[in-house]
């Protein structure tokens, strides 16, 4: 569904932290709803409602996971003044956001059909008050502070595409100077995200932390073993590459 000749131009800001993202759903929009203005992008929560607030946009696409106050946070103090989506990578955000009665979601990265079922909802709300939900939002932030909601996918940049990656394939994560080594069955890619804050993200059951620089996933390991220097080395399946256990960190194997 497209807006008539004559009807006001829909306008919409994208909120996301990260720049690839923000990149990828501008690109699926132009795609799908080309007479959408984009007058505002934010990387953060508290630069959106900042903009929002300058720019008046119909739509605003909110990122849920970002620093200063998440998309959650933020839409609470939106939610009366334009329609909103919620864009995120963590499924039972996405979920949870949809029931709770906000207008739409969309998973990352923003696939081209699903985008366009959602530019569709949007363009026959055009003109609408936007709902109230208020009650939803505050429901839906104590859900997700009592439920954690641990990191599902990381995002690389390879080359002039954004390719995502499943946690679940990730053998270990590796910090490399300013970057942090994925490695995975396929090969492997740098990311910008640090060690620490993937450490924060990853379900510590999932991933333990064997080194200042490593974080392996603990289903991969086949085998941990002792070099002639008498360090634990781990091993890892479909990986040729040994990873060195720190002293600090030895308890985890406590049996060797």
């Amino acid at each position: 569904m497209s807006p008539s000749p004559t009807a006001p131009r829909a306008t919409a800001l994208i909120a996301d932290d990260e720049d690839a993202m923000r990149a990828q759903l501008r690109g699926r929009l132009r795609e799908v709803w080309p007479e959408l203005e984009i007058v505002a992008e934010a990387a953060n929560g508290i630069e959106a409602v900042a903009l929002a607030g300058q720019h008046q946009p119909d739509v605003v696409f909110l990122d849920i996971r970002m620093p200063g106050l998440s998309g959650i946070e933020a839409a609470r103090l939106l939610f009366n003044r334009c329609h909103l989506v919620f864009v995120t990578a963590y499924d039972q955000y996405a979920i949870d956001a949809f029931e709770q009665g906000a207008l739409d979601y969309v998973l990352k990265p923003a696939d081209a059909s699903r985008l366009a079922a959602t530019c569709a909802r949007l363009q026959a709300r055009l003109g609408r008050r936007p709902d109230d939900i208020a009650q939803q939002l505050g429901a839906l932030l104590q859900s997700r502070a009592a439920q954690p909601n641990y990191l599902r996918w990381v995002q690389a940049q390879v080359g002039g595409s954004l390719r995502m990656i499943s946690t679940r394939e990730v053998l270990f994560f590796q910090a490399e100077e300013k970057y942090t080594r994925v490695k995975t069955e396929q090969g492997e890619v740098l990311i910008r995200k640090t060690l620490k804050e993937l450490a924060d993200e990853l379900d510590p059951d999932e991933f333990w932390r064997i080194h200042r620089s490593t974080l392996v996933r603990v289903d991969a390991i086949t085998q941990v073993t002792r070099d002639l220097r008498g360090r634990q080395m781990v091993r890892l399946r479909n990986c040729v590459e040994q990873l060195e256990v720190s002293r600090g960190h030895a308890h985890l194997f406590q049996q060797m």
